[in-house]
């Protein structure tokens, strides 16, 4: 009797616990040393802000095609900047001044800055103008198994997933790194993807490198889904193993 119990409190025990292979990420990753990084740039997406800014070798001549705080001396934080920012549509377009409505259907911030140069050069507005564009409210959303989940934003045109899963202070004992799960939107359609990050093998995927508005889940491991639904952590399975083990030592005196 004695035994039995043992024997089934030593399971457990040893059911409640990752492996190492669980646990360590890109185990593999020598296998991707030297490996070519492919960079891209996202699509300009519905209800995007943008920060697009006019210029001139004549600074006079370029004011119209500027919003009034575009061209102010006085420096802005983020939040104002969204403000006074050029919302995209749900039909993919901005209202930009003087030249109307233009549309960012399949283009990078790139592909805009070069539409809205050829629009000023080819109508006779402004000669040689320069045009930078720039996405102000890119976030990424991660939840679950992370030790700070949340909203995110970032500023930079590209950030890896384990780069954004650093800004929620990375996952928990408990996270699930074998199946990341990944949902994005793109042009009016949903992409899921699973990413394991015990493998390196998920650097070359399309998901390594986050896009705005991109959703982060991390799930429990098996060992966290079994103890919550038995027990809830292992001091709880120490004093009930102990607890277990006094009442057969009496039973069986």
């Amino acid at each position: 009797m004695k035994k039995r119990v043992l024997s089934l409190l030593v399971f457990v025990v040893l059911s409640s616990c990752a492996s190492k292979k669980e646990i360590l990420y890109m185990q593999d990753a020598v296998q991707q040393d030297n490996s070519k990084v492919s960079y891209e740039s996202a699509n300009i997406q519905p209800n995007d802000i943008l920060k697009i800014t006019v210029e001139s070798t004549i600074p006079e001549a370029a004011i119209p095609y500027n919003k009034a705080r575009a061209l102010g001396a006085q420096p802005q934080n983020l939040q104002v900047l969204q403000l006074d920012g050029y919302l995209v549509s749900v039909d993919n377009t901005i209202k930009f001044p003087v030249l109307g409505e233009i549309s960012t259907i399949n283009k990078t911030t790139k592909d805009l800055e070069e539409e809205i140069k050829d629009q000023l050069t080819v109508g006779g507005h402004l000669v040689n103008p320069t045009v930078n564009v720039r996405l102000i409210n890119a976030k990424v959303t991660i939840l679950g198994e992370v030790n700070n989940p949340g909203t995110y934003s970032f500023t930079e045109q590209n950030i890896t997933i384990l780069q954004a899963l650093g800004y929620a202070g990375d996952l928990t004992i408990n996270g699930k790194r074998d199946d990341i799960l990944i949902t994005r939107e793109v042009d009016g359609v949903r992409k899921i993807s699973h990413i394991d990050l015990t493998s390196a093998s998920f650097m070359n995927s399309e998901f390594y490198f986050i896009k705005p508005n991109d959703n982060i889940i991390v799930n429990p491991n098996n060992p966290k889904v079994k103890s919550a639904g038995f027990v809830g952590n292992v001091s709880t399975i120490l004093t009930i193993a102990s607890l277990a083990l006094s009442v057969t030592i009496l039973l069986t005196r």
